[in-house]
């Protein structure tokens, strides 16, 4: 027992020495002292005791690890010690921060680090295209102009940052039309070997300061030489002695106008001379427009005439001198906005220019015209009179029964082709007089037996009491004309019509019926009277459902079309009876038409006349309040409808000289000369029915033709009617054929026997005419 306690202190004393004399972690025993063990420096004891791209830091009895420069741990902790799970990453400084690099240089990440590349048109500070972090260094731009010739001999460089251009010297272009160039790859050339037709009328040259134009004999680039040189006649400024005899400054102004325009087709350089005293020119015309309109002078169309295009002309010459933006100017009897714009680049956009009593919306590339020609500016005018609406001259012009209801303007543009506009301009005139009845968009068309008001190339694009909007695709002086008189007893007229011409439906349609499905009546003549309902029925048709659908100007030209083709083509087959009476009379043999004849005279030579019209003016079909032909283009109607009434004129004249000699013969056949008769005098009447309509018709255009209103109206409306009451009511046998319908309608129980007087009824008056037994009794 006391052996076993004895090991037992033994085994303590032994641990106790143990413990005494051993140092603790991270340090070494030597000799009697501990000291502290460098974990850092043991790399061969230690192999990547931090891992990679980490750095150990030995402390006293430890140690601890951070990242390499360039790398981060993952933990997101400076420090770490080996035992942890951090790791050290590359840091990505390019995303991190994207501007690191600068503004003109690309960050590359690197592990680890990051380098700077300069971009294209740019070098570092220090002369080298890479830079490495950390240096104070910076991308520059290349002045590449430095180098020599860099864009030719006729080019000027200009730098821009990290790049440049070459610009073409004055008086030298690029074959490609471009701004500028850069490189080799095109070299500037001499304007006047470029470009042929840069001068227009004129002889190209180049000088120091750029090409110049020496313009033609009657050509000017009104003193801008680098301009295009464009024409302008003097003579329009010679012969004003008719208005100016009278009148000093009108004389002196034309005199003034005149030489100021030879000077600019004659005169190198004209602007030194004219541009001060553009605006002294306005002011003379408008002074010299006051006194003509004042004294009287414009009373007959040809003055008017020629004093219109010598305005226009004088704008056209002064407006180029004007400074820009352009000027207002008025006077006692005028108003004036001129707009100018210069420049060797097309203005684009909308202008708007007015006065008192008018406005005018135009897109200025519609003023500028055509790019291949431009003269360098683009002018604009609004003129607009007071008193020359009131001029004689005007008075006498147009439609007797039309005054102007507006101020005459004028409207002038740079652009020498205005005949016909791709675009339209749009001009708001206000009413001297407010009238409720639509007006009428007028130009003064010179060219028209010495002036006259025209509405071609014009329409009403809007219209109430106060102002009325045109559009129009050309230019000239322009004016609203007006009813002199309000329509009288329209509601009267108007409901005679709709009454009458659906009783005429109706009456037609009876007739129609009648002539197809009556076996016994037909035979060419009642072929000719089915066609002849069948077109006046579509005709009455077509116009009670769109005569007043003007709002689609397409489909109102074809509502207009289809009646001028009935309405032909109801004359066509009344010529056609007319030519088949004549035929009875005169030829024994073979009297009757083919049906294929019928329908080419019937309805060819209609659609004849209406192709060729429209071919000829597409625009003579609708007006701006019916759907008929216009004023101007009637005559493609009345012509063929004359012609047709002439010509059955002719063929009764000779049926009834025929007739005559007839009766008077030793043996005549009474009863086929008496149909004949019979025949000859419906189809006169039918020709007086169709014809005096139209005759009333032509009488519509007089103020104290109420009473032909009125006739015009009934004769029209009730057409159907009277056709329905000379061919089936006065007919006997078409009679006895209604008679025997409304029998058998009536009467049932009587069928049979109705049959067969029906048969026996039918047999006998088909046995009883051999030739036509549409026999009328009138």
């Amino acid at each position: 027992m006391v052996g076993r306690w004895n090991l037992l202190i033994l085994a303590l004393w032994l641990f106790l020495i143990k413990v005494l004399s051993s140092c603790p972690i991270g340090f070494d025993k030597k000799g009697q002292r501990c000291v502290d063990f460098d974990e850092c420096a043991s790399d061969e004891n230690y192999p990547g005791l931090c891992g990679e791209h980490a750095l150990c830091f030995n402390t006293n009895g430890s140690f601890y690890c951070q990242c390499a420069d360039g790398f981060r741990s993952s933990t997101r902790t400076v420090n770490f010690s080996s035992e942890t799970s951090a790791t050290c990453r590359d840091i990505n400084e390019c995303l991190e921060d994207k501007d690191i690099c600068g503004p003109n240089a690309i960050c590359s990440n690197t592990s680890p680090y990051y380098n700077c590349t300069c971009l294209d048109g740019f070098i570092s500070t220090s002369g080298v295209k890479r830079l490495s972090h950390g240096g104070n260094v910076t991308c520059t731009d290349i002045d590449e102009c430095q180098e020599e010739k860099v864009c030719g001999q006729n080019a000027a460089c200009v730098n821009t940052q990290g790049s440049y251009h070459c610009l073409c010297n004055a008086g030298f272009l690029l074959k490609s039309g471009q701004a500028n160039f850069s490189g080799s790859e095109e070299q500037c050339e001499d304007i006047c070997t470029i470009d042929k037709t840069i001068c227009g009328n004129g002889t190209c040259h180049r000088g120091a300061s750029g090409h110049y134009c020496a313009c033609h004999t009657g050509f000017t680039n009104y003193g801008n030489n680098g301009s295009r040189c464009s024409a302008l006649n003097c003579d329009v400024f010679k012969d004003m002695s008719s208005l100016t005899e009278e009148l000093h400054i009108a004389h002196d102004l034309m005199v003034q106008l005149e030489k100021t325009c030879l000077d600019l087709t004659e005169s190198e350089s004209p602007t030194a001379l004219y541009q001060h005293s553009a605006e002294d020119l306005l002011k003379k015309l408008l002074s010299m427009i006051d006194e003509l309109l004042s004294s009287g002078t414009l009373s007959d169309k040809r003055k008017v005439s020629f004093f219109l295009d010598t305005v226009e002309n004088a704008l056209r010459m002064i407006g180029p001198f004007i400074q820009t933006p352009g000027t207002k100017m008025h006077s006692l009897h005028t108003e004036l906005e001129l707009l100018v714009h210069k420049g060797t680049v097309l203005p684009q956009g909308a202008a708007t220019l007015s006065s008192k009593q008018a406005q005018l919306d135009i897109q200025l590339g519609t003023a500028a015209g055509d790019p291949s020609y431009y003269p360098g500016f683009t002018t604009v005018s609004l003129l607009s009179y007071a008193k020359l609406e009131d001029a004689d001259g005007m008075k006498q012009q147009g439609n007797q029964n039309l005054k102007i209801n507006s101020k005459v303007v004028t409207v002038t543009v740079s652009n020498r082709n205005t005949s016909h506009l791709k675009e339209s301009i749009n001009l708001t005139f206000y009413h001297l007089k407010k009238s409720n009845e639509t007006g009428h968009c007028v130009f003064w068309d010179s060219s028209k037996e010495g002036g006259a008001w025209s509405s071609q190339g014009c329409n009403v694009l809007k219209s109430n009491h106060e102002y009325t909007v045109c559009s129009c695709t050309h230019l000239s002086s322009f004016a609203v004309l007006m009813a002199l008189y309000d329509m009288k007893h329209k509601f009267e007229l108007q409901l005679i019509s709709w009454v009458g011409l659906s009783l005429s439906l109706v009456c037609l349609f009876i007739c129609i019926l009648t002539f197809s499905l009556i076996r016994s009546i037909q035979s060419p003549r009642t072929t000719i009277h089915l066609h002849l309902c069948i077109s006046l029925f579509i005709a009455n048709l077509i116009f009670l459902a769109g005569i007043s659908r003007t709002e689609n100007q397409v489909g109102c030209a074809v509502v207009a079309g289809l009646l001028h083709f009935f309405f032909l083509a109801a004359f066509c087959w009344m010529c056609l009876e007319g030519i088949q009476l004549f035929r009875m009379v005169v030829l024994v043999f073979n009297t009757n038409f083919r049906t294929l004849h019928m329908m080419a005279g019937g309805y060819g030579v209609p659609a004849v006349i209406v192709a060729i019209s429209a071919l000829a003016n597409p625009k003579g079909y609708g007006t701006d309040r019916h759907c008929w032909l216009n004023l101007e283009f009637i005559w493609s109607f009345f012509g063929p409808a004359c012609f047709i009434i002439i010509v059955n004129i002719f063929f009764f004249l000779i049926t009834v000289w025929k007739l005559a000699q007839k009766f008077s013969s030793l043996n005549p056949d009474l009863d086929s000369l008496q149909k004949i008769k019979a025949f000859t005098i419906t189809a006169v009447a039918q020709l007086c029915v169709l014809g005096i309509m139209w005759i009333f018709g032509c009488f519509q255009f007089e103020e104290s033709t109420i009473a032909m209103s009125y006739l015009f109206t009934i004769f029209g409306s009730l057409q159907g009617v009277m056709l329905f009451v000379m061919h089936c009511l006065f007919s006997k046998q078409v009679r006895e054929e209604y008679g025997n319908f409304l029998s058998r309608c009536c009467a049932p129980q009587k069928k049979s026997y109705s049959e067969f007087g029906y048969s026996h009824s039918s047999k006998a008056h088909a046995s009883k005419s051999t030739q036509d037994t549409g026999e009328s009794h009138i």
